[in-house]
């Protein structure tokens, strides 16, 4: 493994692996519980750089212990490893502060799979209990709605696109769950969006929200540390011809202030909303428009964006 490992590295990449809390992993193969401390070790001497550990076959009530006590071994080793834990997920109220002390990211809830209804259901649960969630995610730890499952063919192009763009809103860990070898162009497309990734890695850390729930067009707001916006709309039906919608800056949750917006997904030139008009876009059936709003700042006649003119 360790061979593996440097093989991964002289790469530029990073080397992860999978084990679990319980005595046995989900799929049944030997867990950590009882070897914690000699399989910690055996990960720090392999040159792991992420450790994902699952909550299988173990008492729920254990893990509030027993997640933290690994966290600590995997401390005490001096190999810094990104530490990506299931605890949440196997309890019906988890203890979200002590969750985010120990942990780098958390997967919150089921495991998703290939299939729109899945990425819909995920959406929805992180919308019923954003409250809660986006008090705990920041710099360093994070809420994890799961895989990106973009390139497989569960999602159609606009699906991916919905959920690569909702993923970022919540500053989700971007993994991918794909063939790189198979992979279409127009999904690798998606995924090497360097604005999207941008708006997923801004430094502020801050979780979005969906902010606005109409009849099956949903409204995800990020505040980013430029003050700027990231702002997916999505429609949600599923047939029919795409879907114009007209919205205002109190329904998408930013102040009324003139904005330069690009879309992030098409090679559009950017255009300038002014907070007494409604924003209008279109958007596929199980579509996305996705959105950067920039504050132009007044100077005189005009106004600028970043060093750009936005002219009103």
């Amino acid at each position: 493994m360790k061979a593996l490992a440097d093989y991964i590295h002289e790469r530029g990449l990073q080397f992860g692996i999978y084990q679990d809390y319980g005595t046995k992993t989900c799929a049944g193969y030997p867990g950590v519980l009882g070897y914690e401390e000699i399989d910690v070790k055996t990960f720090a001497e392999w040159d792991v750089d992420y450790v994902k550990l699952d909550g299988c076959y173990v008492d729920s009530t254990k893990m509030d212990t027993g997640y933290p006590a690994f966290g600590k071994l995997l401390n005490e080793t001096g190999r810094p490893m990104l530490y990506s834990c299931s605890w949440p997920a196997y309890q019906d109220k988890p203890n979200y502060d002590s969750i985010e002390k120990h942990c780098n990211l958390w997967r919150n809830w089921g495991d998703i799979d290939d299939s729109w209804a899945s990425v819909k259901s995920i959406m929805k649960w992180f919308a019923d209990n954003q409250d809660e969630l986006v008090k705990h995610a920041g710099p360093g730890h994070w809420n994890d709605p799961d895989m990106l499952i973009i390139g497989n063919f569960g999602l159609s192009l606009d699906q991916a696109r919905v959920q690569m763009a909702v993923w970022s809103v919540l500053a989700a860990p971007l993994l991918m769950s794909v063939d790189l070898a198979t992979i279409r162009p127009e999904f690798k497309e998606i995924l090497l969006n360097k604005d999207i990734i941008k708006v997923d890695q801004d430094p502020l850390g801050k979780q979005g929200l969906r902010v606005w729930n109409g009849s099956n067009c949903e409204i995800w707001t990020r505040e980013l540390v430029d003050g700027s916006y990231a702002i997916a709309i999505v429609n949600l039906r599923e047939d029919g011809a795409p879907y114009t919608l007209r919205v205002n800056a109190h329904q998408m949750k930013i102040p009324k202030q003139t904005y330069k917006v690009k879309d992030l997904y098409e090679d559009e030139e950017s255009r300038v909303f002014n907070p007494e008009d409604n924003f209008e876009t279109r958007i596929n059936p199980t579509g996305v428009r996705f959105y950067k709003f920039t504050k132009c700042v007044s100077h005189g006649r005009r106004r600028r964006e970043n060093g750009s003119h936005c002219v009103v």
